[in-house]
């Protein structure tokens, strides 16, 4: 995917994340990990989640989309239904730029698999 495409492509997300949540500015990588989380989860709870839920739940995510990949195998739900990855491989990309970039592509190929009516496209 060329830079343009990405920034495309991650721009459509966040707008669509913006206006699912009903927020006024536009969510960062981390509201979007979050969000894919909570997806992941397949359940909500009353109040708020904790710092260190919140945590998990992006790990989840993070875990989730590395998985597209093979870096990670999910393994199923624990007791309380949270879902649990075993690494496959190390993820060996250096650098926040490039780590954050990947996390955006397979962040754009998560909506587009999960909500393809939204996201129907002629690109992979």
């Amino acid at each position: 995917m060329e830079k343009w495409e990405l920034d495309f492509e991650w721009l459509r997300i966040r707008h669509f994340v913006k206006d699912k949540i009903g927020r006024e500015e536009l969510p960062e990588l981390n509201a979007i990990l979050l969000m894919i989380g909570i997806q992941e989860l397949g359940q909500l709870k009353e109040g708020r989640f904790t710092k260190e839920e919140k945590t998990d739940l992006m790990h989840i995510a993070s875990c989730r989309l590395l998985s597209q990949d093979g870096y990670y195998e999910f393994q199923g739900n624990d007791q309380d239904g949270w879902p649990h990855y075993q690494m496959i491989k190390p993820f060996k990309l250096k650098g926040v730029k490039e780590q954050e970039e990947y996390l955006k592509v397979k962040v754009i190929e998560y909506f587009k698999s999960e909500f393809p009516t939204e996201f129907k496209n002629n690109q992979s």
